[in-house]
């Protein structure tokens, strides 16, 4: 049966065109059945850094409930929004749905209280962070080919991972970045793979940052309010959230609140994507790119949400964060979550010889920088229910140690 492509859109000339990817740095045969984009999202799927994201955590630990976002579901989320985005915008699809897929790679158990656990634990070798830690997964850490380590991705890919919330070096960082400094591992993959720190990535890139936005905003909204963190008339004066709801409430007056729930949480999604395509779309007639190297050399992203949007995300960060993430309840939980990453680092980084065989046997001497970064690497690539069970293992006597 022959395809009916009249609704599929041509990609525009500012999008990436896997045709004129700048390639791998270790060169390969190109696929006979797949473009070089589409391969990078199946390496991504096939590699064990992206399947241990089911058992970790976004916000609730793993085992709390059922139907509480993991990072897995969280980024099949984002690559669901991306990708549609990427379409309105005939932009480059594949390449949207494998950054979206990949962003959250490096990402220890815990969520942000694991990173915040590794952060204070490597101040003194080099500091941690998990965009660094994605790059550090896909280029070094996933050991599945014959030929090199790491998954072999593509330019844009790669440049997309480090770089979609933008430039990271030059007059266009931000003040954190100029600030802050880069992670080594971002510095010395560069060195060898200029990754153009100093500009923005492609338009794809930007899609998939923003989708996370869209997709942590109105999801954690969701699990709060299944979790009876706070209910649907806390966020009746929250901008954009509240109309919405009261929207849906007198639209549909004798809904259940499950329902209601889901309703106002879809509208919010559909809101604010709208508002992505009206500003994005206005930003590109004003500016008319031709090319993706023109979207990489623009003085601000072309990828955004309006004035207006953008302060509705920020009213709905302020909610979440008051009424939320400092939630006593999820603090009780980060705080053990700290403790649990504290101890394994401190007693493997003074005791390397406890780490599994293959992991010991690249350890440099205890208390070294060498076995700090290993200590990190190995901590960060375990689930949350692997952290716990290692925990118990190391520090319960009454715990089988295998």
């Amino acid at each position: 049966m022959k395809q009916n492509t009249a609704q599929l859109p041509t990609q525009a000339p500012y999008a990436c065109d896997p045709e004129q990817s700048r390639g791998r740095l270790f060169a390969e045969p190109r696929s006979a059945t797949r473009s070089c984009f589409q391969r990078d999202k199946d390496r991504i799927i096939h590699s064990e850094a992206f399947r241990r994201l089911e058992y970790k955590t976004q916000v609730f630990v793993n085992h709390e409930g059922d139907f509480f976002r993991t990072r897995l579901t969280h980024s099949l989320e984002v690559s669901q929004i991306a990708r549609s985005i990427c379409r309105h915008l005939r932009l480059n699809e594949d390449l949207g749905e494998v950054l979206a897929l990949a962003h959250d790679v490096g990402h220890p158990p815990f969520g942000h209280a694991g990173e915040d656990a590794l952060k204070e634990t490597m101040q003194d070798f080099g500091g941690f962070d998990h965009n660094a830690q994605s790059l550090s997964v896909i280029t070094r850490l996933e050991e599945r080919y014959p030929e090199f380590d790491g998954l072999n991705l593509t330019w844009e890919t790669l440049e997309g991972i480090v770089k979609h919330n933008g430039p990271l070096t030059g007059n266009k960082a931000s003040l954190k970045n100029q600030q802050e400094g880069l992670p080594q591992v971002i510095v010395d993959y560069s060195a060898n793979h200029d990754l153009e720190l100093d500009t923005f990535a492609s338009a794809e890139a930007q899609v998939a940052a923003l989708s996370d936005d869209i997709a942590y905003n109105n999801h954690d909204i969701d699990d709060g309010l299944r979790a009876g963190l706070f209910s649907l008339n806390d966020l009746s004066d929250v901008p954009l959230v509240g109309p919405i709801y009261h929207g849906v409430r007198k639209q549909y007056p004798d809904l259940d609140t499950s329902r209601q729930i889901h309703e106002t949480v879809r509208q919010l999604i559909g809101a604010m994507v709208t508002d992505v395509f009206e500003e994005t779309n206005q930003r590109l007639a004003e500016a008319r790119p031709e090319s993706a190297y023109e979207i990489r050399h623009f003085d601000a992203p072309v990828v955004e949400f309006s004035e207006e949007m953008r302060k509705n995300d920020a009213a709905m960060k302020k909610f979440l964060f008051e009424n939320m993430y400092r939630h006593y309840k999820l603090n009780r939980m980060t705080s053990k979550a700290r403790r649990v990453v504290k101890d394994l680092f401190n007693l493997l980084l003074e005791e390397p010889e406890c780490l599994p065989t293959q992991w010991q046997i690249k350890a440099g001497k205890p208390g070294s920088r060498e076995t700090a970064g290993l200590v990190a690497d190995y901590i960060a690539g375990m689930t949350d229910r692997l952290a716990l069970d290692e925990h118990a293992r190391l520090f319960d006597m009454q715990t089988r140690t295998s």
